[in-house]
């Protein structure tokens, strides 16, 4: 996963994901209640790979790298929905704030641009985009939470309205530490 999504989990979740194929694998049949048509469906392959992988004919670990990608992504998708639901629903309720060192570069309507640099920056995330958090979560969207979350600094701390500044695209790159917390 990348650092924001692991600063979001675990955050906002109380026990990590399964850290093994065969752990994600069990997770997910769990999840689909042992329907082996829902898991093949969900990872791509035949319903008789799924069979294969619960009989112990063939070893999931031991799978094409974009089937263990799959894997991952579906187990972290359906990983404490309720838990993450609450989550969310406190933060609408209270608010949440982000601190991170990372690069900032912006560029303007007008053409003129600030190189990126590092900046440890502490801004609150504006309510209307915590929904979307969530979402680009449960995803597993670890591009999407980036721009998001830039999209949110950008709002709080680069945007001046009423200026030239309101107008800035801002990048949100070369992330060295994220933390989110409530409000």
């Amino acid at each position: 996963m990348g650092k924001i999504i692991d600063a979001m989990r675990a955050r906002f979740q109380t026990r990590s994901t399964p850290k093994t194929a065969r752990g994600q694998f069990n997770a997910l049949m769990r999840k689909e209640k042992g329907n082996t048509a829902k898991v093949a469906e969900r990872l791509g392959v035949s319903r008789r790979t799924v069979q294969r992988y619960v009989k112990g004919e063939r070893n999931i670990a031991k799978s094409k790298p974009e089937i263990l990608d799959r894997l991952q992504k579906e187990a972290a998708k359906d990983h404490q929905p309720r838990v993450t639901a609450r989550a969310q629903k406190e933060a609408q309720r209270q608010g949440m704030t982000i601190e991170t060192r990372a690069r900032f570069g912006f560029t303007s309507d007008a053409g003129s641009t600030d190189d990126p640099r590092m900046r440890r920056l502490t801004e609150d995330v504006p309510s209307d985009l915590i929904p979307k958090v969530f979402e680009a979560l449960r995803d597993n969207d670890e591009d999407r939470l980036a721009e998001l979350l830039g999209q949110g600094l950008a709002e709080e701390y680069f945007r001046t309205p009423g200026t030239e500044a309101a107008e800035l695209d801002v990048e949100f790159t070369d992330i060295d530490y994220i933390e989110l917390d409530l409000r």
